[in-house]
């Protein structure tokens, strides 16, 4: 029992750790003022096209993703759910700090490296918490069914997905800017080689050389 107790706790201090490197990540990327992540390109695209908001648009494109993956096999988890109402808190908690106030007038070579660092530490959030084996958020339950259906690397699921939601985001008229293109070229690999790093599968589990 105290075994069980001890293994729970890691996976949830490993899940929380992941899902705030993650909303780290995604605050220096919103910092930099350099444009937004494909995601929120399709969200904003929404917010135009639509009377939603755009935190309503935020919440209906997650609720259809999760449907979306458990219609095709995928279970959401307490991690898909604490995904979906964390990552958000724990963003606007860094906005309300006023760290990095004033970072849109840095330097563009600045803002390029502070977008750069922001997608690392968004591809290693990514695999801490899919690692921990408590659910995938909407997006990432996306990533994960691709990659193990269609057999290939995690970052080549996650650059499809990333790629389709900018791709409609653009055809309905959501913010495009060079932090975007940045985004979504280089969160594919980030996320591959993170789940390198830690010796997981597409799925998010441990590979046999490192169980």
């Amino acid at each position: 029992m105290v075994r069980r107790s001890g293994a729970a706790a890691r996976r949830w201090a490993r899940l929380l750790l992941g899902l705030w490197l993650f909303a780290v990540g995604t605050f220096l990327t919103l910092q930099s003022r350099l444009g937004l992540s494909p995601w929120d390109v399709l969200n904003d695209g929404l917010r135009r096209r639509t009377p939603l908001s755009f935190g309503a648009a935020v919440i209906l494109v997650g609720v259809a993703l999760v449907v979306a993956a458990r219609v095709a096999g995928v279970r959401p988890g307490p991690g898909t759910i604490t995904n979906m109402l964390l990552i958000g808190v724990f963003v606007d908690l860094l906005l309300a700090l006023g760290i990095t106030t004033g970072a849109s007038t840095w330097p563009y070579w600045a803002r390029i490296v502070l977008t750069v660092a922001g997608i690392v530490l968004v591809g290693l959030g990514t695999a801490l918490y899919i690692g921990a084996e408590l659910g995938a958020g909407p997006r990432d339950g996306l990533m994960v069914l691709i990659a193990t259906r269609a057999r290939v690397r995690v970052g080549v699921a996650r650059a499809l997905v990333e790629g389709a939601a900018l791709l409609a985001g653009a055809l309905l008229g959501g913010k495009l800017g060079v932090g975007t293109i940045l985004f979504a070229l280089g969160i594919g690999p980030a996320v591959d080689i993170w789940f390198r790093v830690f010796g997981m599968d597409a799925s998010g589990r441990p590979t046999e050389a490192t169980r």
